[in-house]
């Protein structure tokens, strides 16, 4: 059942855009019956979690963290990860550097601007985001590697408010790339209820769970 959902949904990305199978709160045998489907990036938002998965689960996966990443727990993912995503100050891209530098890696991060509405978002400003590449202040950090931007748009039906929110990220990094250095490629935006929107608007990962794996309990996972 698990493998045939995420069939029918990549039937519907075009080249070019890949999935993030989102499989925080689901059991390792949920994303074991995705892998011996074919399905190989997974997307995890609690450090704990997504250690104890990587430890039990094939090593070929691609582990994205995908959640907010408190400083005091990158050192538990930086041996493993294969792409941070919600990356929001420099503070954070920091000290993914020195833990990325401690095990001998170069670790790929986005940086998550801030579209939505909601003040609950985390994320860059978007003004605050340009100032930071303009400046080129990111240069220093050598062990990471910034590949492009992440952004979760307002949570709402008002589908012309997404497309306008997911748009503005696609806008900022089309102009951020001429700042970069050939790395910045990817844009994460779209969840199970908005992906369609998010690919007419430049996303080339789309984080999608609830579509392929069912409606997660949060009760038990305060």
């Amino acid at each position: 059942m698990i493998c045939e959902r995420i069939n029918e949904i990549k039937h519907t990305l075009p080249e070019g855009v890949r999935l993030v199978a989102v499989s925080k709160y689901h059991p390792a045998s949920m994303i074991q019956e995705a892998y011996d489907g074919g399905q190989r990036i997974f997307g995890e938002s609690h450090v704990q979690e997504m250690v104890q998965k990587y430890e039990a689960l094939p090593k070929d996966i691609e582990w994205h963290f995908i959640g907010h990443l408190q400083t005091n727990k990158v050192k538990y993912i930086a041996p493993f990860v294969s792409l941070i995503h919600a990356v929001d100050s420099e503070h954070l891209i920091k000290e993914i550097d020195k833990q990325a530098k401690r095990v001998g890696r170069t670790i790929p991060i986005l940086l998550e601007v801030h579209v939505a509405k909601e003040e609950t978002k985390y994320g860059w400003a978007p003004d605050e985001l340009l100032r930071f590449m303009e400046s080129g202040a990111w240069r220093q950090y050598t062990n990471v590697s910034i590949t492009g931007l992440m952004c979760m748009a307002t949570n709402t039906d008002d589908e012309a408010l997404i497309a306008s929110e997911f748009e503005q990220a696609n806008q900022l990094f089309k102009h951020i790339t001429q700042l970069s250095d050939g790395r910045f490629k990817e844009r994460s935006w779209g969840m199970s209820a908005d992906y369609p929107i998010a690919i007419k608007h430049g996303a080339t990962l789309v984080r999608i769970g609830s579509l392929i794996f069912g409606e997660r309990d949060y009760s038990k996972h305060p």
